[in-house]
């Protein structure tokens, strides 16, 4: 006798014994059972989850011997004759190779006849998004007032290609993906019946490795078991798949939560050595962080016990701000792969970034990312232990320190020369976010020359132009208010929103470097956080942009050639796409 795959061999019978679409079963059910029976269904959704599996069932509830029921008795010559695939009144039918409207008129030819043997005449397209305009216009009116004695069961993958004139005379349902526990628990009673020895851990890789679909996870566990010689076995699983395991991502966990970066380069080494995809083990990575995360926040949620009695300890030992942290560095690694000189190398340098940054407890009030000194002095920072919990910055975010020795220049120094003195910090309450620290050149090429500084305030617009700046400086200078000129000191006033403008390496400096190569002379930069107060360059440019756009579109508007357009065929001026001259 040939063999039967296991896919048609373990094929749902019945409404009971289908996996995962219990929505679906429950609506058909209490239709079938009060006799409120639609001439029409749709089901939508991936392949492999039930869709031509559902509409034989249905069929078989239609026409079995023992009456219209929801629990079709699958031995009458009906049912028997329906899951054998010979029923001359179930026609399935692929839109895929019978898509033109020739082929729709010689099926809706035949519904006009009754029944030949059973109690319904059941149509079933399959992919029925396949098929062409005119078929779909043609079997419209069959479709909204067919004979009492026909049904017709749509299914498709892609319910978008379907006319919406086709869709509104359908009962649709959307059949779900399988959910991996649903999968594993249906391979562990196929296995059992076929008695093949097999390891929960391998029927979890291949459950992964199925998307979703049941069809393939049945497909996956033929190739396992031929390739485990009539077994099912973990390691031999992953090989087969060519995944990475769970063992390595474990591994990786536990180098990260004991701060053990050698650790962990030497398990990318190994995934490097057996040609492991490194795309795949930052997407499974960054989905076991999502479990991690999910476990603390609504243990509830969580489904997998076994799973979750593995994950547990991560959970207590990772803070959720490093997890939230870990997530977005390994999702964003994974984007900048491609862009790596190659994969090892870009999975390394996640790997040291993970290592690198933590959520800083001490600093969590600037919301910033701080560099590795501490203080004036540049002393490295200690990363914060893996299981202490962060402060939050006034924005709600954790601030971020790294583990490593911070590589850029010392550009702030600790105090102060002796030669000048300090201009001093506005007073600042608790509950306001702390100012951003005033940059002090303390070179002594630049004290010891006078600002040759204007008297008053000058017009920082045009100071901005004549020092023709340029990227970041730029934007951080058109973004403030100059609030005081004395002393030989400039004070700038920068608004919250625009503060991260702070943050980026060297702006500040090299703005202090522009004014005092503007003047000639030694220039000390205050950039305070605060609203400015007055109009900032940025602003009076935005506001000079609407002014022009606004004098463009009245311009056109009383243009008689764009009149006569506007009233001849009836257009409309759409004001976004004016650019003034």
């Amino acid at each position: 006798m040939s063999y039967q795959v296991l896919a048609r061999k373990w094929r749902p019978k019945s409404f009971e014994t289908l996996v995962g679409q219990e929505h679906v079963v429950r609506a058909l059910g209490h239709a079938l059972q009060t006799g409120r029976l639609h001439h029409a269904y749709l089901f939508t959704g991936t392949r492999g989850v039930g869709k031509t599996t559902i509409s034989r069932i249905l069929a078989k509830s239609l026409n079995c011997e023992t009456g219209v029921t929801a629990t079709p008795c699958g031995v009458c010559t009906a049912c028997t004759e329906i899951d054998a695939g010979r029923f001359v009144d179930y026609i399935e039918m692929d839109a895929a190779s019978n898509r033109g409207v020739d082929d729709m008129a010689a099926l809706l030819e035949k519904a006009a006849y009754a029944p030949a043997r059973g109690r319904y005449k059941v149509y079933m397209i399959d992919e029925v998004h396949m098929l062409t305009g005119h078929a779909f216009n043609a079997m419209l009116k069959t479709l909204e007032e067919p004979p009492a004695h026909m049904k017709f069961i749509l299914a498709t993958t892609d319910p978008q290609k379907i006319p919406v004139t086709v869709l509104s005379r359908c009962l649709q349902f959307n059949l779900k993906q399988m959910p991996v526990t649903h999968i594993v628990d249906h391979l562990s009673r196929v296995l059992g019946e076929e008695g093949v020895p097999f390891e929960p851990g391998a029927l979890r890789h291949i459950a992964k490795g199925a998307n979703g679909s049941m069809r393939d996870a049945l497909s996956l566990l033929d190739q396992a078991i031929a390739h485990g010689a009539g077994k099912v076995e973990e390691e031999q699983v992953i090989d087969m798949l060519g995944t990475v395991g769970e063992d390595h991502l474990y591994a990786l966990l536990d180098a990260l939560a004991a701060q053990d970066i050698d650790a962990m380069l030497a398990a990318a080494d190994t995934m490097e050595a057996r040609a492991l995809s490194f795309d795949d083990a930052l997407q499974t990575f960054a989905s076991l962080l999502h479990r991690i995360a999910l476990l603390q926040f609504a243990p509830q949620a969580f489904g997998d016990v076994i799973e979750r009695e593995r994950l547990s300890g991560y959970a207590r030992q990772f803070s959720a701000e490093f997890l939230q942290l870990a997530y977005q560095i390994v999702v964003h690694g994974r984007d900048e792969l491609p862009l790596a000189p190659d994969e090892h190398t870009g999975f390394s340098m996640t790997l040291l970034r993970l290592h690198a940054f933590r959520p800083d407890a001490a600093g969590a009030g600037s919301g910033a990312m701080s560099s590795g000194s501490s203080g004036a002095g540049g002393g490295n920072a200690r990363p914060m232990p893996a299981g202490a919990t962060p402060g939050a910055s006034a924005q709600g975010m954790p601030s971020l320190k790294p583990a490593m020795p911070s590589l850029k220049p010392q550009l702030q120094a600790s105090a102060p020369s002796p030669a000048v003195s300090a201009p001093a910090m506005p007073a600042q309450s608790a509950a306001e976010p702390p100012l951003a620290k005033p940059y002090v050149d303390s070179r002594p090429e630049a004290v010891s020359m006078p600002a040759a500084l204007p008297e008053g305030i000058p017009d920082w617009h045009e100071l901005i132009g004549a020092m023709q700046l340029g990227g970041l400086v730029r934007e951080l200078a058109q973004n403030c208010a100059l609030i005081e000129v004395a002393g030989g000191a400039i004070k700038l006033r920068l608004a919250p929103t625009h503060k991260h403008l702070l943050a980026m390496p060297g702006t500040q400096a090299k703005l202090q470097e522009a004014l005092a190569k503007h003047f000639g002379g030694g220039v000390r930069l205050n950039v305070e956080i605060g609203e400015p107060g007055t109009q900032t360059p940025a602003q009076r440019n935005a506001e000079t942009q609407r002014q022009r756009h606004s004098d463009a579109v009245a311009a056109l508007e009383s243009d008689p050639f764009v009149q006569e357009v506007i009233e001849r065929f009836d257009a409309t001026l759409i004001e976004t796409s004016v650019r003034p001259l």
